[in-house]
């Protein structure tokens, strides 16, 4: 096993060092993140691991705050005659009063420096280049370490890429990445790691398992989130309540289903925030327009029809069974009741469980309440919309992902998938209506149908 890679995260304060080691971890729990100067006040440590072996250690340090200060009393150290290279002279900085007084902060930075194989010098891409900044480089090249310039806050529109790239080169760092700890490109730790390799060539293999693991991670994740969302468009398209026509039942219904739905979209949010490591509250839904419900033709659509069929029995006569029943619901014939239960008597117990109750319902006037295909779509567009931010979103970020109304033509003009225009016809296949049964082979096979068309535009 070969030791893992340290980098020290170093730089100014108050320019995103715990947040961007919050990215990297995924843990956006790590360190303390403030608009305070001088939060970071001592070194941590966390580790990158790809089945079970550390590959890369990370050190959050403490913000420069005086380096003008500091390089003006490194360059009184030296004795008359004498020239120290950088890494001399900043171990007998080390070694003075000063060091554990005045410029106890910048030591901590030093040392730890030193004790790395490379730094990653983080910028506040907003910022003006100024000489306390050079000052800053100055002082830590002195410790002889590789460093790569890390531009932060990259994606905010004030930014100011050019200047910094320029103030850069003049100091002799030419390779330097783009990397929004609170918004990173997709491609953002590829590129990071691969210009670590370029300045620590001994790490390159470690460097590249770990962009490999990282990108395994994100399909997973992709896949897994993909499912979550499949899972609720199933839940919410087989739910339904049965309600009697009495207006105010049927408020009472309507309501309690709009509850239902709202909290199963809400369970589908909780669960992708833990898919990728972000807290509870980081993303809120808005309300959902339901308003009347959606009235129950779905008992009649051709997926219900053709179970019905298959569960009475093969051949004409138990066709014609069935037929007969559906007349005399949906047209208004004076077949009775009695032809009605024969029908589903044939079809034996199991049939009589899972249709039996619905139509007789359906023969006294009850209603059936679903939900919209709008609301289907909706649900789908704003789920969908969480998992493509959350791809993106750095765990330095701390503003709550809004989902609305977001903006899909494929989804709001097409046809509902197919395994949604089946699933109505199946109510044990919801969680949210009674005695359901989730580990029926066909509704597992059209989860994972749904789940591809979901993940795959």
């Amino acid at each position: 096993m070969t030791k893992p890679l340290r980098l020290a995260v170093v730089g100014h304060t108050n320019v995103g060092k715990t947040s961007l080691l919050r990215t990297l971890l995924r843990d956006a729990g790590f360190g303390e993140v403030s608009h305070r100067p001088s939060t970071t006040r001592h070194v941590e440590g966390a580790r990158l691991s790809v089945a079970g072996e550390a590959l890369l250690e990370l050190y959050d340090t403490p913000g420069l705050e005086d380096a003008i200060a500091l390089l003006d009393y490194l360059e009184q150290l030296e004795r008359p005659g004498e020239r120290l290279d950088g890494p001399a002279r900043t171990a007998r900085f080390l070694d003075t009063a000063e060091a554990r007084q005045r410029f106890e902060q910048e030591a901590k930075v030093l040392r730890q420096l030193l004790a790395s194989d490379a730094g990653l010098y983080v910028i506040d891409a907003r910022e003006p280049v100024l000489a306390k900044y050079r000052d800053e480089l100055s002082v830590l090249a002195g410790c002889g370490r590789p460093l790569l310039p890390v531009l932060n806050f990259s994606a905010c529109e004030r930014q100011r890429e050019a200047e910094w790239r320029d103030a850069l080169a003049r100091l002799g760092l030419h390779a330097l990445v783009r990397f929004d700890s609170v918004a990173p490109p997709l491609d953002g730790e590829r590129r990071l790691y691969e210009s670590l390799a370029l300045l620590v060539e001994p790490a390159r293999t470690a460097l590249e398992r770990l962009i490999v693991d990282h990108e395994a991670q994100a399909d997973m994740r992709r896949e897994a989130g993909a499912r979550l969302i499949a899972e609720l468009l199933v839940d919410c398209a087989a739910l339904r309540r049965g309600v009697a026509t009495q207006p105010t039942i049927e408020q009472a219904e309507i309501a309690a289903l709009h509850q239902a739905v709202r909290q199963r979209e809400q369970r589908c949010v909780e669960a992708l925030l833990r898919l990728y490591a972000f807290r509870e509250g980081d993303a809120r839904a808005g309300e959902l327009p339901l308003q009347a419900g959606r009235w129950g033709d779905d008992l009649f659509n051709p997926e219900t029809l053709r179970q019905l069929g298959i569960r009475v029995g093969g051949g004409m006569a138990a066709g014609a069974a069935a037929g007969a029943g559906v007349d005399l619901l949906v047209g208004g014939l004076t077949l009775g009741a009695a032809a009605l239960l024969g029908a589903l008597a044939g079809g034996g117990l199991q049939t009589a469980r899972s249709y039996g109750g619905r139509l007789l319902g359906k023969l006294r006037g009850e209603r059936e309440l679903s939900v919209d295909d709008n609301v289907l779509r909706l649900l789908a567009l704003r789920q969908r919309q969480l998992l493509a931010a959350l791809a993106t979103r750095g765990h330095a970020a701390t503003t709550a992902i809004q989902l609305d109304d977001p903006r899909d033509e494929a989804w709001r003009q097409a046809a509902l998938p197919e395994a949604l225009r089946r699933a109505r016809a199946h109510p044990e296949w919801s969680s949210l209506n009674p005695a359901p049964q989730l580990d029926q082979v066909e509704r597992q096979r059209q989860v994972e149908r749904l789940a591809g068309e979901l993940g795959g535009n």
